[in-house]
C-alpha cells in the first residue's frame, strides 16, 4: 500500500509540475509567515527560527515567548475546530506548535488553519497582533494573479 501511495503522490507532483509544486510551497510558507509575523506583535508567540532567511518552506514552527505551554491553544484548535496542529519538537516541545505547508496542501487549507489559530488566540485571550489572516490573504492575492 505504501508503494501505491508513493505512486499516487508522484503522479500528483508530475501532474502539477515540479516547479509549480515548489512555487505553491513558497507561497503558502510566506502567507503563513505573514500571519505569524502579525500575531507575534502581541508578544505571546514568536517564530521558532528567528532569522527570516533560515525559515523553511515546508513548515513554520511557532513558540511561546515566555516558555509557557502552548497546549491550551493546540487543544482549543483540535477540540473546538477539528484542526490538529503539529507538535513542537526538541527543546520547544510543549511550548509551541507547527503549521505545515508542504505536500497536498493548498491555499484554502492554510487559510483555514490560520483562521483557527487566530480564533484560538482571541478566544483564549492571548496577546497577539491582529490581522494575521488578513495579511496572509493580502499576500496571496498579490502573488497569485487573476
Amino acid at each position: 500500500h505504501l508503494l501505491f501511495a508513493l505512486r499516487a503522490a508522484l503522479d500528483m507532483i508530475f501532474a502539477e509540475g515540479l516547479e509549480a509544486v515548489f512555487r505553491r510551497h513558497r507561497l503558502l510558507a510566506e502567507a503563513t509567515r505573514r500571519a505569524v509575523g502579525a500575531w507575534s506583535e502581541g508578544q505571546a508567540i514568536a517564530f521558532n527560527v528567528s532569522e527570516a532567511e533560515e525559515r523553511a518552506d515546508t513548515v513554520t514552527a511557532i513558540v511561546t515567548r515566555n516558555g509557557e505551554s502552548a497546549q491550551p491553544l493546540v487543544d482549543y484548535c483540535r477540540k473546538n475546530c477539528g484542526v490538529v496542529l503539529g507538535r513542537a519538537l526538541g527543546a520547544s516541545e510543549g511550548k509551541g506548535f507547527r503549521i505545515a505547508h508542504m505536500g497536498h496542501v493548498n491555499a484554502p487549507m492554510i487559510l483555514g488553519t490560520l483562521s483557527v489559530v487566530e480564533m484560538a488566540l482571541a478566544a483564549l485571550g492571548l496577546p497577539h497582533g491582529k490581522g494575521g489572516v488578513s495579511a496572509a490573504v493580502e499576500y496571496l492575492a498579490k502573488s497569485v494573479p487573476a
